[in-house]
């Protein structure tokens, strides 16, 4: 079965994107020969992904930092751009670190001994409104702890600014008032400077951090030889004559060999903050060059690291033992009996009871993860085991619109093939094809998705004719901060008493579309 993207090209390069999925805001560290990054997670649960790489081309998931969102209240129902923005990843004394900025409530961190947790409670070092994009810093020079961080305008009124603290060296509070290190505003042509990673190196405090707009921004540098100031800046990763739009916000990291790399993003519309590798050396004046004399690569050699068998995220699932891969997130925090236990294969979800089953976006139920790829087919085997009229279960394109393919009980309780659709202005789903019956409860539903994330669904309902094709393309949409997603869920009317439950089997996703 073809990978949906493979970034390592098996003759010593890669080409970029090496994550060719949402795995927004990104960074990274090194320990030993092991290379870790983490991306936003926003508020999908579990959050703070993991993800490990022994040559920074080749990634794999590993876990999540971050069991649960909170306060608890407030994600029980999906808020995508809220929660967790642009974490920081770090080292020292022997434990991994992770800090955030929450926009709503505030900085927070979490740490652990091993990658795989466990990980501590999340501790929240300021709380306040607007301040995102948190990096700590330790100097080994001075035993001295720092902690930088931006600001969101929608919930503060600030922007374009970076503030700077001293803090205690067990990362737990912070030991001033706060110092601004760099105000855009006083930089020609500067705005909207963000997400801020904080380094020591060659005896210069260094500040890595983005501005000019997810779409349309650049990757600055800033140094100083204290750390409150003044910083000088410079340009040092820019769009220039690449088709790399954007190219920003992520993290250097030194690998073993003594080689230096950089990893940021490219907000790519519905497919969301996909991840590239550029080579770093530094100039005569002690400036960072970043890819190809500031402007990035597409293709390039390898980091030299051990070899690393070709492999990215995985979006395979045959659900094992009736449990779900690291993958999949839920778009709220869960609550107990969306999953029913079993000892076989395949997922079994409960038609959970809701007054909203009319529109997907407003659901905590629906189990999703990132579009793979540019261009994939993704299949899964669907089951309706319920006699509740109006119960439902499907695979979805969710984002800002939404898309979706499955079963649904009618008024006989006799299942039915379903295909329904909401624009981003529309409140209520309709259908995409007029409903048809099933001649029973099963059936497996494709998505074939072309360059601009453009869908065409279809159904092989098992009555001999194969998988035939369902309504009009669909053009899928990003969210405000994040990518469109694939979902699985299932759903009937509000109620009591028992609602049935959905089956998901073989869940898979191709690297090309086949055509239908």
């Amino acid at each position: 079965m073809t990978m949906p993207w493979r970034a390592d090209l098996g003759d010593g390069t890669y080409r970029n994107p090496v994550l060719n999925a949402d795995w927004s805001d990104p960074d990274v560290v090194r320990v030993g020969d092991d290379h870790y990054l983490t991306a936003s997670s926003f508020g999908r649960v579990p959050g703070l992904p993991l993800l490990h790489s022994r040559d920074l081309v080749n990634w794999t998931l590993v876990g999540h930092a971050l069991e649960r969102l909170g306060p608890d209240a407030d994600f029980a129902v999906p808020r995508h751009d809220c929660g967790v923005w642009a974490p920081s990843l770090r080292h020292h004394a022997g434990r991994f670190w992770i800090f955030w900025g929450d926009p709503d409530h505030g900085i927070q961190q979490i740490n652990a001994e091993n990658i795989r947790g466990p990980w501590t409670a999340p501790h929240l070092v300021k709380a306040g409104k607007g301040l995102i994009d948190a990096c700590p810093l330790w100097d080994e020079e001075t035993g001295e702890a720092y902690l930088v961080h931006a600001w969101a305008k929608s919930r503060s009124g600030i922007k374009n600014r970076l503030t700077g603290h001293r803090m205690s060296p067990d990362g737990r509070e912070l030991l001033d008032e706060g110092t601004t290190l760099v105000d855009a505003d006083t930089i020609p042509g500067w705005f909207t400077l963000e997400g801020p990673k904080v380094y020591r190196h060659d005896g210069w405090f260094w500040i890595f951090a983005p501005a000019g707009g997810v779409e349309t921004g650049w990757q600055g540098a800033f140094r100083s030889r204290t750390f409150a100031g003044p910083y000088e800046e410079r340009v040092v990763l820019a769009q220039g004559d690449t088709e790399v739009n954007g190219p920003h916000q992520g993290g250097w990291v030194r690998t073993a060999a003594g080689e230096d790399w950089f990893l940021h993003f490219q907000a790519r519309g519905a497919y969301g903050r996909v991840v590239h590798l550029q080579p770093m050396r530094w100039d005569g004046e002690g400036w960072p060059v970043i890819g190809d004399e500031g402007e990035p690569v597409l293709v390039h050699r390898r980091p030299k690291a051990p070899e690393q068998a070709a492999e990215a995220p995985a979006s395979n699932d045959d659900f094992p033992g009736g449990r779900h891969g690291r993958q999949w997130q839920w778009t709220a925090n869960p609550r107990p009996g969306w999953t029913v236990g079993h000892g076989g294969d395949g997922l079994r979800l409960s038609c959970v009871r809701t007054a909203y089953a009319h529109d997907l976006r407003a659901l905590p139920n629906v189990l999703v993860q990132r579009l793979p790829a540019e261009e994939f087919t993704v299949e899964v085997g669907i089951t309706l085991d319920t006699g509740e009229p109006g119960a439902k279960a499907g695979l979805a394109v969710l984002g800002d619109a939404f898309s979706w393919i499955g079963l649904e009980a009618g008024a006989d309780g006799k299942a039915r093939l379903v295909h329904r659709y909401a624009e981003s202005v529309a409140e209520h789903e309709r259908d995409a094809e007029h409903p048809r019956p099933a001649p029973g409860a099963d059936v497996r539903v494709r998505i074939e998705v072309t360059r601009g994330a453009r869908c065409r669904f279809h159904a092989d309902t098992g009555d001999g004719a194969g998988f035939q094709p369902s309504g009009q393309v669909f053009a899928a949409t990003p969210w405000r901060w994040v990518g469109a997603l694939l979902g699985l869920f299932a759903t009937a009317p509000a109620g009591r008493g028992p609602s049935g439950t959905a089956g998901f089997t073989a869940f898979r996703t191709t690297g090309r579309p086949t055509g239908t």
